[in-house]
C-alpha cells in the first residue's frame, strides 16, 4: 500500500555519526533516506567543544532544516531521528532526539522500536524521585542509564539499564566524544553500522549508507551494544539471551527496497514473495497492478512468474499532502483519491490482478478496488503478498488494537465481500519465509501480527496503553 496513506505506520528511523567533519549534514542525508520510516517529526544534534546543539521541530526533514540552522550544528559527532508517533500522540515535547544534562557528563538519545515493561519502569523511577517531560520510551531509558549505577563508567550504566527493559528497540546514545548503538536481544528492527572516511556511521537502513557514500560493515547483533570513539569499534554483548526474530513487515513493507537486512535485500525479498504469490494463487487476468510503493516489486515477482504482463495502472502522485493525518475519516477518504489515480486507459476492459503488501483494516483496499472498477477494469482479484494480518503488533508499528484490525474478526470471504474483489487470496508463512532465506522451524522472524506467536512477555500490556507514544 501506499506509504502515505498506508493503514499502518512505522515508529522511527535513527542515524549517528563520529569522526566526520561536518557531521550533522551528513545526518541530514541520511535523513533524507529514512524518511519512509516517519513524516510526523525530526531532529538532529551535534556535539563540539562548546556543548551539544540541537535543532528539531514537527514535520519533514526539508521542512525542519535549512542552510542555517545547519551551520549551527557543528562538530564532528552527530545523531539524528525522524519519527512517526502512535494515533493522537504528537507534540514538540515527544520529537528526539532528547538531551539529558548530568554532572557526570551530558548525553542524547535517540529510539527506534517500543519497551514493553515501559509503564511498570515508569512507576519505579518515579518512585525514586524522576520527573517526566513526554511519552516517549526514549526519555525513560535516560532516567534509567543515571539511576542504577553512581561511578562513572557509562558503559556499564548503559548495560545495566538495556537489560532491565524488554521489547524492540534500535537505539543510538551520543556523548561529547562517543556512540553508543544498542539492539534489543531479539533484533526486532535492523541497525547497522559503516565507515566513512576515518569515521563511522549507524543507521535503522543501509540506504542511508548510500546516500553518503559510506561503506558498510556489518549489523549490529542482537544483545549487542557497541562503542564508537578515538579508539575504533569495541563491542559488549549485553545479553547472553539472543534471537533473530526481525519484523518481517520490515521486509514486507517498512524499508527501502534498496536497504539490505540482515543479508537480505528487501526488494529481491518482495519480487520472489510475489512469485511465490503466483506458485500458490495463480489468477486468470490481463495484467498485474501493483500498489505504489512498497508492492511494486511483489508485482513484478507476480508478473514474471505468471505471464502476465506488469502495468503501471495505479499513479501515485507524491506532490499531495499525507493522507493519514487529516483529522476526519472523510478528508482520509478524499486524500486517497487525491493520492492514488488509476489509469483509466490501462485498466478499462481489463481483468486485473492487484497486488498489495497487506490489509490491516481494509478501508483504503475497499476505496482502490472501487476506483479501478470506476476506471472500467472488468474483475479485480486481489493479492496479498502476506499472511492475513490478524494481531496487533506492540513493538513499535502502529496498527491499532483486535477491533481495528479486519483479519482478527472477519474471514478471507468476508473481507472479499468488503473490499468489493472478485476473489481474494494471501501469501502463506511457509512462502514468507521461502523469501526470507530464514528457518521458519527457528521462528527466524516475528510474525506475531500473522499468528499472534509474541516473542516477548507483554506484561500488563493491554489495548488502552498501545495508544502511548512508540518512539
Amino acid at each position: 500500500m501506499m506509504q502515505d496513506f498506508k493503514e499502518i505506520h512505522h515508529e522511527c528511523g535513527v542515524f549517528g555519526i563520529y569522526g566526520v567533519e561536518n557531521a550533522a549534514q551528513y545526518a541530514y542525508y541520511a535523513l533524507h533516506s529514512l524518511q519512509h520510516r516517519g513524516q510526523q517529526g525530526c531532529g538532529i544534534v551535534s556535539t563540539d567543544s562548546q556543548g551539544m546543539h540541537l535543532h528539531k521541530g514537527a514535520g519533514l526533514v526539508i521542512e525542519i532544516f535549512n542552510k542555517r540552522n545547519l551551520a549551527e550544528l557543528t562538530g564532528n559527532i552527530a545523531l539524528g531521528h525522524v519519527r512517526y508517533p502512535t494515533t493522537n500522540v504528537g507534540g514538540m515535547e515527544n520529537i528526539q532526539p532528547f538531551i539529558f544534562n548530568h554532572h557526570t557528563g551530558n548525553f542524547a538519545i535517540a529510539h527506534n522500536g517500543n519497551i514493553i515493561n515501559s509503564a511498570e519502569l515508569r512507576l519505579y523511577l518515579e518512585r525514586r524521585g524522576s520527573l517526566f517531560q513526554s511519552s516517549s520510551d526514549s526519555e525513560l531509558f535516560g532516567h534509567l542509564i543515571k539511576k542504577e549505577r553512581s561511578e562513572d563508567h557509562r558503559i556499564y550504566n548503559i548495560m545495566d539499564a538495556l537489560n532491565m527493559i524488554e521489547g524492540a528497540f534500535s537505539m543510538i546514545i551520543m556523548t561529547p566524544n562517543r556512540l553508543y548503538a544498542c539492539r534489543d536481544k531479539y533484533g526486532f528492527h535492523p541497525l547497522s553500522i559503516a565507515k566513512l572516511g576515518s569515521g563511522y556511521v549507524v543507521a535503522s537502513e543501509t540506504c542511508a549508507f548510500d546516500a553518503i557514500g559510506a561503506e558498510f560493515i556489518r549489523d549490529i547483533n542482537p544483545g549487542e551494544v557497541i562503542s564508537i570513539d578515538h579508539h575504533g569499534i569495541r563491542s559488549n554483548d549485553y545479553s547472553t539471551f539472543k534471537r533473530h526474530r526481525m519484523c518481517v513487515m520490515e521486509y514486507i513493507y517498512f524499508a527501502r527496497p534498496d536497504s539490505d537486512i540482515e543479508g537480505c535485500n528487501v526488494h529481491s525479498f518482495r519480487k520472489l514473495s510475489g512469485r511465490l504469490l503466483y506458485r500458490e494463487h495463480p489468477v486468470d487476468a490481463d495484467i498485474v497492478v501493483g500498489v505504489p510503493d512498497s508492492s511494486l516489486s511483489a508485482a513484478m515477482g507476480y508478473s514474471e512468474a505468471s505471464g502476465i504482463p506488469y502495468e503501471m495502472g495505479l499513479l501515485k502522485n507524491k506532490y499531495v499532502g499525507r493522507t493519514f493525518i487529516q483529522p476526519t475519516q472523510e478528508l482520509r477518504d478524499k486524500g486517497v483519491k487525491m493520492k492514488l489515480s488509476p489509469v483509466r486507459s490501462i485498466v478499462s476492459g481489463k481483468r486485473i490482478v492487484l497486488i498489495d503488501d497487506s490489509i490491516v483494516r481494509g478501508t483504503t483496499s475497499r476505496q482502490i478496488v472501487r476506483m479501478l472498477r470506476e476506471a472500467g477494469a472488468t474483475e479485480v482479484h486481489v493479492c496479498i503478498a502476506s499472511p492475513k494480518y490478524s494481531y496487533p503488533c506492540y513493538y513499535g508499528v502502529d496498527t491499532g488494537t483486535y477491533d481495528e484490525l479486519i483479519g482478527s474478526n472477519h474471514t478471507t470471504e468476508q473481507i472479499r465481500e468488503y473490499i468489493g474483489a472478485d476473489s481474494l487470496y494471501y501469501l502463506s508463512l511457509e512462502a514468507l519465509y521461502e523469501s526470507s532465506g530464514r528457518n521458519m522451524a527457528k521462528c527466524e522472524l516475528c510474525t506475531a501480527c500473522f499468528n499472534g506467536d509474541y516473542p516477548t512477555d507483554l506484561y500488563n500490556y493491554t489495548e488502552d496503553r498501545l495508544r502511548h507514544d512508540k518512539c
